[in-house]
C-alpha cells in the first residue's frame, strides 16, 4: 500500500527522511481524531497508545507538524488518497469482504471554518473571480478558501464541502466516494457512486436522488431502484408509497451509521482545510480511516 508513497532522495545531505508508512499512520491517527498538525505531533509525543500504533519508543524522534503538513501535500499532489483507498478496497476483497446485498448512497455536509467575507467578495467568488484586494495581497489570499460554498439544509445554513459515499448493505464499508463543495446537490453525484462490483444490483437512497433521469439511469444500467418516493406538485404520497419508503428506510439507515461514526467517534463536526483539492485528500483519508476501523470491528465481531 505504501509503494506510491516512496520518495527518492536527491542528495544524502541533511537528516534522513521519515519512513513513509510512519507518516501515513500519523495521517490516519489525525483523521481518526480530527487533529491539527501541531496537535497530532503533541499527541504522538504524549500518548503511549499513539506511539505503539506508530511503532515508536518514548525516546524515538517524532516528525514535527511541518513535516506532517508537507507529507499531506505530497498525498494531495499525487492524489494518493484515491490510490490508497482503492488498494484497501482490494485488500477487503482478498479477505472475502466483498460488497454485498446492494448499495446505499448518501451525502453529508462537511463544515469548515467560515470565511468572514463581505457580500461583494462573496458575489465575486460566485462569479468565478477573485476579489482584486485579495490578488494584491497573496498572504491574505492563501488564507482564503475560494472553493467552499454555502448551502441550506432544513432551513439552516452550512458552509463547506460534501462527502458523497456509496456503502454496501452487508458490511457497511465505504466502497465509493466523491468530494464536492457544499452547494452541489446530492443528485448531481449519483452515477459515480454506483458499485458495479456489488453482488446485488439494488440501490437505496433518499428522496433527494429521486428523478426521472435517475430512474432511467438505473434501469439502463441494470440496477433495481429502491430510491425513496417523493411527493410531486404538492401531492401527498400514497399509502403504498409511504409503506415502501418505511421499509427502505430500515436499509438506508446503514449509511447514517457511517456518518454518525465519522461525526461522533472521529469528531468531524468541523474539518479544517483550505481548497477543494486539500479537502478531497482529507475527506478521502477520513473515509479510508473509517474503513480501517470498521474492518477491526468486523474482525472482533467475527472472532
Amino acid at each position: 500500500m505504501t509503494k506510491g508513497l516512496k520518495k527518492v532522495r536527491k542528495t544524502k545531505a541533511g537528516r534522513p527522511s521519515y519512513d513513509a508508512l510512519l507518516m501515513f499512520k500519523m495521517v490516519v491517527l489525525q483523521s481518526l481524531y480530527n487533529l491539527g498538525d501541531d496537535q497530532t505531533e503533541y499527541q504522538v509525543r504524549d500518548r503511549l497508545s499513539f506511539q505503539r500504533f506508530l511503532g515508536l519508543a518514548p525516546e524515538s524522534p517524532v516528525p514535527d507538524a511541518k513535516t506532517l503538513w508537507l507529507f499531506k501535500e505530497s498525498l494531495k499532489k499525487e492524489t494518493l488518497d484515491e490510490t490508497l483507498f482503492g488498494a484497501f478496497g482490494r485488500y477487503l476483497e482478498e479477505l472475502g469482504l466483498t460488497a454485498q446485498q446492494g448499495t446505499v448512497i448518501d451525502a453529508r455536509i462537511i463544515p469548515v471554518p467560515k470565511q468572514r467575507n463581505t457580500l461583494e467578495e462573496n458575489q465575486t467568488l460566485k462569479d468565478g473571480l477573485l476579489p482584486s484586494d485579495w490578488v494584491k495581497k497573496p498572504h491574505k489570499l492563501a488564507q482564503k478558501d475560494t472553493q467552499a460554498r454555502w448551502t441550506m439544509k432544513r432551513k439552516q445554513s452550512y458552509y463547506g464541502y460534501k462527502n458523497h459515499i456509496g456503502v454496501d448493505v452487508k458490511h457497511k464499508f465505504i466502497r465509493r466516494y466523491a468530494v464536492t463543495s457544499a452547494e452541489v446537490h446530492d443528485s448531481q453525484v449519483f452515477e459515480p457512486l454506483l458499485d458495479e462490483s456489488n453482488t446485488k444490483r439494488t440501490v437505496y437512497a433518499d428522496s433527494a436522488y429521486r428523478s426521472e433521469e435517475a430512474e432511467a439511469l438505473l434501469q439502463n444500467k441494470g440496477y433495481i431502484s429502491r430510491v425513496h418516493h417523493r411527493a410531486w406538485g404538492g401531492q401527498s404520497l400514497t399509502t403504498l408509497q409511504t409503506r415502501w419508503n418505511k421499509a427502505r428506510s430500515k436499509v438506508r439507515a446503514r449509511v447514517e451509521h457511517v456518518f454518525g461514526h465519522q461525526v461522533q467517534s472521529m469528531r468531524q463536526t468541523l474539518v479544517r482545510g483550505i481548497g477543494l483539492e486539500r479537502m478531497r485528500m482529507k475527506i478521502g483519508i477520513a473515509n479510508l480511516a473509517y474503513n480501517m476501523r470498521r474492518l477491526t470491528l468486523w474482525q472482533i465481531i467475527e472472532t
